[in-house]
């Protein structure tokens, strides 16, 4: 069933347009689920059940996987399936009616504003590694950037002029994200004194460069912002997407309504927004159960 991988996953790209680490998301899922089909001796999509398709759950729930990461790989199913299905390849989608195991919703991991600021001003000194730090972090404080957006940004992007840049979502997706004026500042002062001396005249039209001259890398950047928060003495556990949660829910504390929340994450539906709401409600009790006298 291999060949039927390559077929689906050449589709995402060239009909969907998904990005490539969807596409690794999605790849990942998929050879897991044939090498399990192979290890039960199946071998036509038409052999697929629904009875396969939950023993592939149980396996996967026997692996250890958390609810969230085998509803996605049901998604996965899902789609490779209808896909097979829409192309006459498989006479139904065994997956379809399989139901997604229970996902008790996670809140996102926030920081203070405090620790914002703690971490915003570890990179110190004038070398060019810390200079293009801070601009990191200051930019993605300011947009609420996802990491690959982020890494993403090239120079035709930026209009610092009017304090706007521009972002390429999900699916290559465009919106305009305003800045503030002390990221623009940290990235006006990167830009003058530090990019070039990492471009090493290579041309790289990203934005934010590695020691080699090339575009940061996911990993590069989780590697920067853990090493950032170990300075800051920040203990919580930051990953890539901290500031960007820290960012929409320091604007919902502040006022900012939900709406428009929504358009500067990139968010193609608002309930995926409101897991923030959730953020404040449970901020807001923890500062009443401390402080209120009947609590």
């Amino acid at each position: 069933m291999d060949q039927y991988l390559d077929l689906f996953l050449n589709f995402l790209v060239v009909e969907r347009g998904l990005s490539a680490n969807t596409l690794d998301a999605y790849g990942r899922d998929l050879s897991r689920y044939l090498d399990f089909l192979q290890r039960q001796k199946v071998e036509r999509p038409d052999d697929v059940s629904p009875a396969v398709v939950l023993r592939f759950l149980s396996d996967l729930k026997k692996q250890g996987l958390s609810p969230r990461s085998r509803a996605r790989a049901l998604v996965s199913l899902r789609m490779f399936h209808k896909f097979l299905h829409s192309e006459e390849l498989a006479s139904a989608n065994p997956a379809d009616r399989v139901e997604a195991p229970k996902n008790i919703k996670s809140l996102p991991h926030t920081l203070s504003p405090g620790e914002v600021e703690r971490l915003l001003a570890a990179p110190k000194g004038d070398d060019f590694l810390a200079c293009r730090d801070r601009a990191m972090l200051e930019v993605l404080y300011a947009t609420g950037l996802r990491v690959s957006e982020l890494i993403g940004i090239k120079l035709s992007d930026l209009q610092l002029d009017v304090g706007y840049l521009v972002a390429f979502g999900k699916r290559s997706k465009q919106r305009i994200v305003p800045i503030g004026e002390v990221a623009v500042e940290a990235l006006r002062e990167y830009l003058k004194t530090s990019r070039s001396v990492l471009a090493k005249d290579l041309g790289s039209p990203q934005v934010f460069l590695n020691r080699s001259g090339r575009g940061l890398t996911r990993q590069g950047f989780w590697k920067i912002i853990k090493r950032r928060a170990v300075q800051a003495g920040i203990a919580k556990n930051i990953t890539p997407h901290t500031l960007r949660h820290s960012f929409a829910t320091h604007l919902l504390d502040n006022g900012a309504d939900l709406r428009s929340v929504q358009t500067m994450l990139g968010h193609a539906d608002i309930s995926t927004t409101q897991i923030y709401t959730h953020v404040t409600r449970e901020r807001l009790k923890k500062i009443h159960g401390l402080h209120h006298p009947r609590s």
